[in-house]
């Protein structure tokens, strides 16, 4: 039995292909959204003949926001289940001397993000169903000099979820946020990864499936990082300004 249609943004990633093998094999029609479209025919081939699900794809630059609007127009249809995984880390000590990169990290995990979001929790909220999940990051929990132009748009993209949830939760609509602490991705390659504390893209594909499940509001991935962020939080500025990690 075919379950709910699933949209995800960002379809190329790791984590948005670990996502639509889990709810393709749980089920789910895909329609699925990225900038590139090279090679993904294959991979649409594979979902279809392992799982038995509709899968299309669709053109997505999150950037372009005067074309949102008619990229939804232009779905076969208005999905169940909307999940964000665009991202764009950037380098920290690029996006500190390139005005360019720096607004498209922004851009890229903020202001392109929230805007598609809000188109669809517009429709959601209208329908009176619908659930949006959106993949933030550890990052965002509280800014350090490593990362902090990708973690200042991530902590506004959580902040955004939290309003959304708040307006959205007398509507019958689900809000998802997702916080991923270390993953081993192509946008994590080579960085040095805590082995102990850095989960999978399956591990986070598999968490998101149960979570939505069980209608959760905030998740992290791996469950250690909440005890993580929460210790790293509590750190007193005047410490932790003249830490490293």
């Amino acid at each position: 039995m075919t379950q709910g249609t699933v949209l995800i943004l960002g379809a190329q990633s790791d984590i948005a292909k670990s996502i639509a093998n889990k709810f393709a094999a749980n089920g789910h029609n895909l329609l699925l959204a990225s900038r590139r479209s090279s090679n993904f025919g294959d991979e649409i081939s594979d979902l279809k003949l392992q799982f038995n699900v509709d899968v299309n794809f669709y053109e997505f630059d999150v950037l372009k926001l005067d074309t949102h609007k008619a990229f939804i127009q232009n779905l076969k249809e208005i999905p169940s289940i909307v999940i964000c995984a665009i991202g764009l880390m950037g380098d920290q000590n690029e996006c500190e001397k390139k005005d360019d990169l720096r607004t498209k990290v922004l851009r890229t995990n903020f202001e392109g993000p929230v805007n598609i979001i809000s188109e669809f929790s517009n429709i959601f909220e209208n329908r009176g169903s619908g659930t949006i999940v959106g993949i933030s990051s550890v990052a965002g929990e509280r800014g350090r000099s490593s990362n902090y132009i990708y973690g200042s748009a991530k902590a506004g993209f959580t902040t955004f979820l939290s309003g959304l949830r708040n307006r959205l939760a007398k509507k019958n609509v689900h809000v998802l946020t997702v916080i991923p602490g270390t993953v081993y991705t192509k946008m994590t390659s080579g960085l040095k990864l805590p082995k102990f504390f850095t989960s999978s893209s399956n591990d986070v594909a598999k968490d998101i499936y149960f979570a939505i499940k069980k209608k959760k509001n905030v998740i992290y991935t791996m469950k250690v990082w909440r005890f993580i962020m929460l210790m790293i939080k509590c750190i007193p500025e005047r410490i932790f300004k003249n830490t490293s990690f």
